[in-house]
């Protein structure tokens, strides 16, 4: 119940309505007191009255005339001439002496809260004006007692009724709270766990009904986000069911090109001057085709499996691929050296990290070896305080336009003719899986330079 929005509700409800009768209490209590002196006031001067009628009263008729008015005194100022009316012994000496003539509204809770906390009986000189001018002042004395038993029965009525109305109240608003806000509420909940359970069905798509504004409007913002969802897992899958068909077709492809490419082996010795004059072009185009299937079906995985981290000698591995890329460039008239320190070591998955330094070595030898001319990649990287940074930097012709603006984006970055872009997007994935990135530092005729960052935190790996 307590954790119910309409239970929470309830409850709060109920304090707050007690609060504000707590604060109306204060000077209900003390408007009660002064309505209790006053009425002492006027016995008083209503008894004095028989005194006015009779100079002499019997002792039994005066004391019946104070016993009925609550007092032991009364003393009626008349024309300056102060006149003691009906008297009694007073038990004890006077304790305070309270004028009602001039009494503020703080003056009246201040004496109220104190009569309240103080329980014993004492005896008290009240003042106050006589009903209808009938003099300047009328004064009695009377004890405390009484007075405080009548307020505490008084504050104790008000509480019980202050409580009987707050609980009423809060009924009410939960009823009111239950079917304006909580039934709407969990409909909605409702209409989500529906969805949830199968969101390829159109008929858990939430219906906006709410009479509610700000309820219609979740509503609604639920119901176009479900809409969306729908359509995108939709097309989602669509997706999934033609890269599942070009994985296929990419893998059978990829087994024919390979037979191809061995018979064009044997063309290659072919004694025709035109055969051996087309046959390289041949060749390099089977590669080609090859490549990119190699290139499709590996991109076409699932997943990435997460990075298992290790402590990597990055000296090492960076050597391991200059030595593997000069082999590969051939007579290409491409350096590719490791300027890394022999004993920096980072964390990261060193199969997972080979491969993002390679890609980028691999493009930046192609596209040197493109232009004909020589040129040099360089492997570098330093270790900051809060990331390793890794660079490779080229000479090479620089990245053209399209390849800029679709960097990351695959069979669409590729940097010279017959690339596919894998190489970055597969790169830059691999580093986003480490919490790092790929950027892209600058480029131009003087060469390219792209810097991977591997953060050092815990969080970020």
């Amino acid at each position: 119940m307590l954790n119910t929005l309409s239970g929470r509700f309830l409850i709060l409800t109920t304090v707050f309505v007690m609060l504000a009768e707590v604060l109306i209490f204060v000077p209900s209590i003390a408007r009660f007191r002064e309505d209790y002196l006053s009425d002492r006031l006027q016995r008083a001067q209503i008894a004095s009255l028989a005194l006015l009628a009779d100079d002499m009263l019997e002792t039994e008729l005066e004391a019946e005339l104070l016993e009925n008015a609550g007092v032991y005194n009364v003393v009626l100022r008349r024309d300056e001439i102060r006149q003691l009316m009906l008297a009694s012994p007073i038990p004890q000496e006077i304790g305070a002496t309270y004028d009602l003539r001039m009494a503020g509204a703080m003056v009246l809770i201040m004496d109220a809260m104190n009569r309240l906390l103080r329980p014993e009986n004492e005896i008290i000189r009240v003042i106050g004006a006589p009903v209808r001018d009938a003099g300047l002042l009328i004064e009695v004395t009377m004890e405390t007692a009484p007075l405080r038993a009548a307020m505490v029965d008084y504050g104790v009525r008000i509480l019980i009724l202050s409580a009987v109305i707050s609980v009423f109240t809060a009924l009410l608003l939960f009823v009111a709270v239950r079917i304006v806000l909580v039934k709407p509420i969990k409909g909605v909940i409702g209409y989500m766990q529906r969805y949830a359970a199968a969101p390829e069905d159109g008929r858990g798509i939430i219906n906006p009904s709410s009479g509610v504004v700000e309820l219609r409007e979740a509503e609604e913002a639920l119901m176009q986000l479900q809409t969306e969802l729908t359509h995108a897992l939709k097309q989602r899958e669509r997706l999934a069911q033609l890269g599942g068909a070009v994985a296929k077709v990419s893998h059978d492809l990829r087994n024919i090109l390979t037979s191809a490419q061995l018979f064009t082996d044997r063309i290659e010795m072919s004694e025709d001057p035109l055969v051996r004059r087309l046959a390289p072009k041949l060749v390099n185009s089977i590669t080609r085709a090859v490549s990119l299937c190699e290139g499709t079906l590996a991109f076409g995985r699932a997943e990435e499996p997460a990075p298992a981290f290790a402590h990597v000698a990055l000296g090492e591995l960076a050597a391991d691929i200059a030595e593997s890329e000069t082999l590969a460039a051939g007579e290409a008239g491409v350096e590719i050296v490791s300027e890394v320190a022999p004993g920096l070591m980072l964390r990261a998955d060193p199969e997972q990290l080979f491969r993002i330094i390679m890609n980028l070595v691999r493009n930046a030898r192609q596209a040197i070896a493109a232009t004909g001319k020589p040129g040099r990649v360089v492997i570098s990287a330093s270790d900051g305080d809060e990331a390793w940074l890794i660079t490779v930097a080229d000479t090479g012709p620089g990245l053209p336009k399209k390849a800029q603006d679709n960097l990351f984006t695959p069979f669409q970055g590729g940097a010279r003719k017959g690339g596919t872009g894998l190489g970055l997007a597969i790169a830059g994935e691999l580093a986003r899986g480490h919490g790092g990135s790929v950027m892209l530092k600058n480029t131009g005729p003087e060469g390219t330079v792209f810097e991977i960052c591997l953060p050092k935190g815990d969080g970020a790996l």
